[in-house]
């Protein structure tokens, strides 16, 4: 870690393996349908943030692990802020898909 790793935010490298370690767990983008469409992580969620309300649709028990993530980090911030005031207890922000090496598909 360099002295300015606090600016680089969360892994999301290691928090998609973290997510994939995780029994249960989903993967959650929260980008517009266009950007997700464009290029998503396999067996990501696509959930955009003005939509993270209707979660409870897909996700019922508020106590299965989330590890959302956006473009660079910002609006899964935000998504995080937002599922955890609706009760959900193991929500974590992995980042942004920019930095993200692994394989992206389309759709």
């Amino acid at each position: 870690m360099g002295i300015f790793s606090f600016l680089m935010g969360n892994d999301i490298n290691k928090g998609v393996e973290e997510y994939k370690s995780t029994t249960g767990a989903y993967l959650i983008d929260v980008r517009t349908r266009e950007e997700y469409r464009e290029g998503h992580i396999p067996e990501s969620k696509n959930i955009p943030l003005h939509e993270i309300g209707q979660i409870g649709n897909l996700v019922t028990n508020k106590d299965t692990p989330l590890f959302v993530h956006c473009l660079s980090g910002g609006r899964s911030g935000e998504a995080v802020s937002v599922l955890k005031r609706m009760g959900y207890t193991k929500v974590k922000n992995i980042g942004g898909i920019s930095a993200y090496t692994g394989k992206v598909e389309k759709s």
